[in-house]
């Protein structure tokens, strides 16, 4: 019979335990493989999540410091045309280039009817694809013939499958002249009601009580509970035509509606030239400028408010 010399036994004993070292190497390196693969998915799938969350380019005043149940969330749909494409343009400058405010939830829309033309079937379906900020109704263009009761009479079956109840506390029609600050605003809302609430400029100009008469058409906000009430109620929808902030403050008279009001005068009011009883000179505290018909309206108003001021330094370009 055949025995084994002690360096044959010393070499096996040796080479078994070198083999369990290497299991023991090669566990550790799967574990390690299998950690990066994770974090990779994880990081590509965070990266996707980022881009995607860009398409919706004025929901940007979004404050992401405050839960959804903290926020106060606020719908500013601007009624406008669907050719006014380079308006649409310079008013995504103004308000997503406005800083975020903590613990609001700000959606900015442009809203107008029916699309009529060839061109706009193209110009605006490259915009939603782009901004994803454009509601179109399901009317034919107008201003005083019921554009804004479906504007408000929409919303409700368009955002019922929200996470949230309300979708919005408070939604405001505004107009395409209408420069908003929306730090002073989102201020001026903490404090007010989230129902039966009515906010707005008072008409008539030297007017300053919001239960007599109306909220100019400049902008207007009412809580959600009224915009549901307006979709369910018979007085608005018998109720069409005529200026449409005048029958809109009519509809809430005859349906004894809005128990709480705001006057936001003389934070909002409109450009101060020409000089009338509606006008006031631009200063700090404002709300919002309405009747900005043309650019050079809107550039004296910017540079007043300093819009400009966090532009940084950058050797890509000198502006003086």
């Amino acid at each position: 019979m055949k025995t084994y010399k002690p360096n044959s036994q010393r070499f096996i004993i040796s080479s078994f335990f070198f083999i369990i070292f290497l299991c023991i190497i090669a566990s550790i390196n799967q574990i390690r493989f299998d950690s990066f693969l994770k974090f990779s998915r994880c990081a590509f799938s965070q990266t996707n999540v980022t881009h995607s969350s860009t398409k919706n380019f004025l929901d940007i005043n979004s404050s992401t410091l405050s839960t959804n149940n903290d926020q106060i969330r606020i719908l500013i749909g601007i009624l406008t045309l669907p050719d006014q494409y380079q308006k649409r343009h310079f008013l995504r400058l103004i308000y997503g280039t406005q800083s975020p405010i903590i613990g609001a939830k700000i959606d900015i829309k442009f809203v107008f009817c029916n699309l009529t033309k060839e061109d706009q079937k193209v110009l605006v379906a490259l915009e939603i694809m782009r901004y994803d900020d454009i509601i179109i109704l399901n009317c034919q263009e107008n201003m005083n013939k019921g554009k804004t009761y479906t504007y408000f009479s929409s919303l409700p079956e368009m955002f019922y499958d929200q996470l949230y109840y309300p979708p919005y506390h408070y939604v405001m029609k505004t107009d395409d002249d209408t420069y908003i600050r929306l730090e002073n605003f989102v201020q001026s809302l903490r404090p007010l009601p989230r129902e039966d609430l009515y906010y707005g400029y008072v008409i008539p100009c030297p007017s300053m009580d919001p239960f007599v008469h109306y909220m100019s058409g400049m902008g207007y906000l009412v809580s959600w509970d009224i915009v549901e009430w307006i979709k369910e109620s018979d007085i608005p929808k018998t109720h069409l035509e005529g200026p449409e902030d005048k029958v809109f403050g009519e509809w809430l008279r005859d349906g004894h509606r809005a128990r709480h009001r705001y006057n936001a005068k003389w934070s909002m009011y409109n450009y101060p030239e020409p000089p009338t009883r509606c006008t006031h000179e631009l200063w700090p505290d404002t709300i919002a400028v309405h009747l900005l018909k043309n650019q050079e309206k809107w550039i004296h108003t910017l540079n007043y408010f300093n819009v400009t001021k966090g532009l940084k330094p950058s050797k890509l370009y000198h502006i003086p």
